[in-house]
């Protein structure tokens, strides 16, 4: 969930860091820290966020070409100086950053201590770091071997880099189920390290992808890549596929807000080459390959979390209504603890944006072991879930950087739903005058997702009534009920405002005690096949004085009659409306937190790729 970043070269490393932790923000933002090599070693780190973190160094010599540097979101100890990585030997000689967890760092804290250790912050980085530097003085190794033989007793997930005095024109760095990306400046004159890309894309396209349980070495000149038992690894440069004006605000406000506004183009792109409704055409090549395993599935698992569940429990409906295979929806993070039954036949659909998803992917690994076919649908190009998958498709949204997810739910609904369109095409599960229909609906998407975002003025209007709301209740069924789930967490992420989604009619069995003439409630009620259903929902509500916005298909005459604030969007087959009436909600709770002057691409305690359980 940190994020971590390198430098080797000859430009000075300092800014290159800073820019870079800046980049990487998204991912923690509760304290930062730099080290940089020069004739020893100058840390400087403190609670905050990167702009505290320059505040600090201000005028300070930081000369120096080589660093390393780091952003945190906090799980061992809370956020304060002495807890913020880097994190130093106890001679100070070497220094370390980690994205990750040492699961067993408290039996290793009892060994360290039994032989004269003295430990200053809370955390299981400082009890690695000091590991290591003991098995080098132990072995009178380099610190690579070190790493090395360090890595074989540790337990959990890591990615680390470090640097020291003795061996000063080096970086070492290593991963296991935490991302780490090394970026390959013209002749290896320079390398860069980072967590993802974002920091790396300004310098070079070049890249190397580390695989788990794999360690590089990396000097003037030269990268070395081997496994914790020093057994040599292939070194495969990859090109990035990413321009730097994707991960900059281009003249909006808030990420959040840029990332709302281009998901006409991000559905556009997901579609392009995909989908061609004249030639009753819709084809995931990525998917190729295993399409049998999914045209003759037992049932179909969908592994995921937070807002990528919510694309799940949509594609659930989609799957098991076009081409009738059982699906099940599963929170990746209950999935692997609940020794499920899974199996051969079974095919398993992991989503997620960033593909670095801990819990996902450790679900998918155990799948994997028991002969499930592994299908990822990422947004990051060369993540961890997408190798580790036998097959997948990429969503193609472009980078997302507010951390509450946006644009990358609707890429996963037109992924997911290309999907399951192709199979039941193949399965013949679906006539072609359906296909044909769907297909028309689903290629005009991005027209009426942009009709949509014209409404923003509106919603803001309605976002200064209701900024000031305590609780918050959204409602919807069938295809709808998901996009209530997902409104409401995006309300909790950003706003800090409670909120919560039901299928309407469950309201009656205990949240319809909440209603009263203080609580917004908001309706997804579009004209689908529950809409009447829906009008008796909103009656319910209206006769207990609650306050209803409710989101309705243009044209409707009945429920503007009796709510309080209608939004309409524009018609669209049932199927497909959820890409169409989560947009609103999504600018309701831009609008709303933007007025409770709440951090809206930096919501308090989250970040944006969680990669540790």
């Amino acid at each position: 969930m940190c994020g971590i970043v390198g430098y080797l070269g000859f430009k000075e490393a300092k800014d290159i860091l800073i820019k870079g932790l800046s980049r990487l923000e998204y991912r923690g933002y509760d304290s930062s820290g730099v080290a940089i090599m020069n004739e020893n070693l100058k840390v400087f780190k403190c609670k905050g966020k990167v702009s505290d973190l320059q505040n600090l160094i201000g005028e300070q010599d930081t000369h120096g070409s080589v660093g390393i540097g780091h952003t945190r979101w906090a799980t061992h100890g809370v956020p304060n100086n002495v807890n913020a990585h880097p994190h130093l030997s106890s001679d100070s000689r070497i220094a370390l950053v980690h994205n990750g967890i040492i699961e067993n760092y408290g039996s290793l804290k009892k060994e360290l201590e039994s032989k004269g250790h003295e430990f200053y912050s809370e955390t299981d980085t400082e009890v690695l770091t000091r590991f290591i530097e003991q098995v080098q003085k132990d072995n009178e190794c380099s610190l690579e071997d070190a790493v090395r033989i360090a890595l074989t007793q540790v337990v959990g997930a890591y990615a680390i880099v470090l640097v020291s005095v003795n061996e000063p024109g080096k970086i070492v760095a290593a991963r296991k189920g935490s991302p780490l990306v090394v970026g390959v400046g013209e002749d290896k004159e320079e390398f860069f390290l980072a967590s993802d890309a974002t920091p790396i894309i300004e310098y070079t396209k070049d890249v190397v992808y580390l695989d788990d349980e794999e360690v590089v070495v990396l000097t003037k000149g030269d990268i070395t890549i081997t496994d914790i038992r020093n057994v040599a690894r292939d070194t495969y440069i990859e090109t990035l596929d990413m321009e730097l004006e994707a991960i900059e605000k281009g003249g909006y406000d808030h990420f959040m807000l840029k990332e709302i506004m281009e998901q006409p183009k991000s559905i556009e792109d997901c579609l392009r080459g995909r989908v061609i409704a004249e030639d009753l055409h819709v084809k995931l090549g990525g998917i190729q390959q295993h399409l049998p395993d999914l045209l003759n599935a037992n049932r179909i698992i969908i592994l995921a979390c937070g807002t990528s569940w919510h694309a799940g429990l949509v594609a659930e409906y989609v799957f098991e209504e076009l081409t009738r295979i059982p699906v099940e929806v599963e929170y990746a993070s209950e999935f692997r603890y609940r020794n499920p039954i899974v199996g051969k036949g079974d095919v398993i659909i992991a989503i997620s944006q960033s593909g670095e998803t801990a819990d996902t992917l450790a679900a998918i690994e155990m799948a994997k072991e028991r002969g499930a076919t592994i299908l990822g649908v990422c947004n990051v190009v060369g993540s961890s879930i997408a190798r580790a998958s036998h097959e997948g498709a990429y969503t193609h949204a472009g980078p997302e950087i507010g951390v509450a997810s946006t644009k990358a739910f609707t890429a996963q609904l037109t992924v997911l739903t290309s999907m399951a369109l192709m199979v039941a095409k193949e399965k013949k599960s679906i006539s072609e005058n359906r296909l044909s229909e769907l297909l028309r609906d689903l290629e005009q998407v991005p027209a009426k997702v942009e009709q949509v975002l014209k409404l923003d003025s509106a919603i803001e209007s309605i976002a200064e009534i209701y900024k000031d709301a305590s609780n918050c209740l959204y409602l919807g069924r069938g295809y709808n009920f998901p996009v209530a789930l997902e409104g409401a967490l995006k309300l909790k992420e950003i706003s800090y405002i409670h909120a919560e989604g039901y299928p309407a009619a469950e309201m009656k069995h205990g949240p319809i005690a909440l209603i009263d003439e203080e609580m917004p409630v908001i309706f997804i009620a579009t004209r689908d096949s529950s809409y009447d259903k829906v009008v008796s929902n909103i009656q319910e509500v209206k006769a207990r004085k609650g306050r209803v916005i409710a989101i309705v298909t243009e044209g409707d005459a009945l429920i503007p009659k009796m709510v309080d604030h209608v939004i309409e969007v524009p018609n669209i087959h049932e199927m497909l409306m959820p890409m169409i009436s989560v947009i609103p909600l999504q600018l309701l709770s831009y609008y709303i937190a933007v007025m409770r002057d709440c951090n809206v691409d930096q919501p308090r305690n989250l970040a944006k790729s969680v990669t540790v359980e």
